[in-house]
């Protein structure tokens, strides 16, 4: 059954261009790892709640946007065994290619697929 690693970031709106420049190179490190798809997404209807919200749990400040963004594996296994490599890989390394958005705000998590239709 198909897993997924599903994350959430703030990410200047100014960094636009450096963040699709940025996943583009990282979908080919997760793809050439096993992954079966790697999208991310620029969010531009994403409400703000005085309560909950996509904003306050990445604690966005005005000047950036919403990114939502998911990998496709085949498996848990796999995805499993994949992220040491991936984290090994040289594109991955911060001091070498530093990520154009503060990642201590990230949220993310693996899920399994309960419905498919």
């Amino acid at each position: 059954m198909a897993f997924f690693n599903i994350y959430v970031a703030a990410v200047p709106k100014a960094n636009k261009q450096a963040f699709i420049d940025h996943a583009t190179q990282v979908a080919t490190v997760f793809k050439e790892k096993g992954a079966l798809d790697y999208l991310e997404n620029w969010g531009v209807d994403v409400p703000a709640d005085d309560v909950t919200s996509f904003s306050k749990a990445v604690n966005k400040a005005e000047d950036e946007d919403i990114i939502v963004g998911w990998v496709k594996w085949p498996s848990k296994q796999v995805a499993d065994a994949a992220w040491p490599d991936i984290m090994q890989d040289p594109f991955m390394q911060p001091d070498t290619n530093a990520m154009p958005f503060d990642g201590k705000r990230m949220i993310f998590g693996g899920f399994e697929t309960v419905v498919e239709a």
